[in-house]
This record gives C-alpha cells, structure tokens and sequence, in this order.
C-alpha cells in the first residue's frame, strides 16, 4: 500500500511539475514572442479570473513592463536615427540647391558664351553680331548702289562737259583761224592799200 501511495504521490508530483513548466514555459514563450498587442492578449488569455477583475501574475507584468520599455526605448533610438539622418538629409538637400544654383548659373553663362564671343571687350551675342555683320554688309551695298548711280552720273557730266569743252575748242580754233585770217585779209588790203597810195 504503501508503494501504491508512493507511486500515486510521485505521478501526481510529476503531473503537476510538467504542468507547471508547461505553463511557464507557455508564459516566458508568450511574453518573450510577439508584438505587444500579442502579449497583451496572451496576459489576457492566461489571467485567472477573480470576481470582475482579472489576476495577473507580477512576473508577468514585469516582463511585460520590461518588454514594453524596450520597445519604447528601441522606437526613441529609432527615432533619434532617424532624426539624425532627416537633418543630415535636410543638409545634403540645402548643398545640393546650392550646387544646382551654382551648376545652373555657370551653364546659363557657358551657353551665353558659346551663344556670344568677345569683340574689342565687349562680349556680342551671335544673333546681334549676324545681324550687326548683316547691316553693314547692306549699308556697305547700298553705299556701293549710291556710288556707282552718283559715279555714272558725273561721268556722264564729265563726259558731256568734255564733249561741251572739245566742241569749244573746236569752235574756239575755228574763231581763231577766222579771225587770223580776217587779219590776215585786212593786212594784206592795209598793205595793198599802203602799197597803192605810194605808187
């Protein structure tokens, strides 16, 4: 009988050891695993029951405490990281503006200059300079239209004033030579005349 006694102590024992680790083992797993909501729920679920409220075991709580301050701890470094990464962002973006500002600006004058190129300092832009060239290749044209019309002109003049003088000349030549032989004329009759009277 008194084996029977022992036996029957020493299952019961047993049974209830394995349940007890079984139930902590359930509880460090529940604890320990899982997001917080998941914990909470499992306090819930294994909480005994004591008239209206619920009875939690304070290990439990710790760890449940514990596990919590952890993650409020482990968000506040995230959010210092992140923080941190955010102001540095925050600084290669002002860099960057700063960059393009100045990339854009020396674009915007490397195109002006290709655009344009320098003449006695002064720096021309290509369409003022082809428009410039243009202008005074139509003046020089239109000079060069004036000219001639103006050069034909007074070579017509000339010409005719030429012709105006060699047909003087020619009458001029004429006179003359009449007018010699006029003289001429009346010399010869002052001689006839000079040469009756003495004889």
């Amino acid at each position: 009988m008194m084996i029977r006694y022992f036996l029957f102590t020493l299952l019961l024992s047993l049974s209830l050891k394995l349940s007890a680790q079984e139930e902590a083992t359930t509880t460090s797993e529940g604890i320990e695993d899982g997001t917080i909501e998941q914990q909470f729920d499992y306090l819930k679920k294994v909480s005994t029951n004591y008239q209206e409220y619920k009875v939690i075991k304070f290990r439990s709580l710790e760890k449940l405490q514990s596990n919590i301050l952890d993650s409020i701890n482990g968000y506040q470094t995230t959010i210092q990281e992140l923080k941190t990464t955010l102001q540095e962002n925050k600084t290669q973006i002002t860099d960057l503006n700063q960059r393009l500002t100045t990339t854009k600006a020396d674009f915007d004058r490397a195109v002006e200059e290709k655009d344009s190129f320098s003449i006695f300092g002064m720096l021309l832009h290509k369409n003022f300079y082809n428009n410039l060239v243009w202008g005074i290749i139509i003046l020089l044209i239109l000079i060069l239209v004036i000219s001639y019309f103006r050069f034909k002109r007074s070579h017509q003049v000339t010409a005719e004033t030429q012709q105006s003088l060699e047909d003087l000349r020619e009458e001029f030549e004429l006179h003359r030579r009449n007018t010699l032989e006029r003289e001429r004329k009346l010399n010869r009759q002052l001689v006839d005349a000079l040469n009756n009277k003495d004889s």
